[in-house]
């Protein structure tokens, strides 16, 4: 198994859209478990932080709650989610506790490579292009590659 550091590819394809590319060394199912399983969510997406999952109903209108425990203080995130196709497809809404109002709409495509490789590809729409700013610049780019470093390091403990 390949187990080299990954690059995570932030763009902004559009005056309201953020798109990230990151390819995993594990398969699309593992991948997909990681991102909907809450027990190894709170391994991965609060940047090596404890992360409380409140909610994760992971459906079609499903609720989802985060909440972050970090040096800099506690971040609560959460949305719903609008489309969830196992194991492909996740499409969610997505609040920051700090923001109330500014919510933008994830969508995350899960492709299989050869090689037992995964793409994944993120892309999020904001309501205008001063949120999409505001996110490009609150630091977002550092705490998604610490999450996908921790990422990979569950994705390579499970089988």
């Amino acid at each position: 198994m390949q187990t080299e550091t990954q690059q995570t590819s932030v763009t902004t394809p559009t005056e309201r859209e953020i798109r990230i590319e990151r390819i995993f060394n594990a398969s699309r199912e593992r991948v997909w478990l990681a991102m909907t399983d809450p027990d190894l969510v709170a391994q991965w997406w609060g940047r090596g932080n404890k992360l409380v999952i409140e909610r994760l109903e992971v459906q079609r209108g499903g609720h989802w709650r985060f909440v972050e425990h970090g040096p800099e203080g506690v971040h609560g995130f959460e949305g719903r989610y609008r489309e969830v196709k196992p194991p492909e497809r996740l499409e969610s809404t997505f609040e920051w506790d700090g923001m109330p109002g500014h919510v933008s709409v994830d969508s995350i495509t899960l492709e299989a490579l050869d090689g037992g490789r995964t793409r994944l590809i993120n892309t999020s729409l904001f309501l205008t292009q001063e949120d999409r700013d505001g996110m490009m610049g609150s630091g977002m780019e550092e705490g998604l590659n610490q999450s996908y470093a921790a990422l990979d390091r569950l994705l390579a403990s499970i089988s």
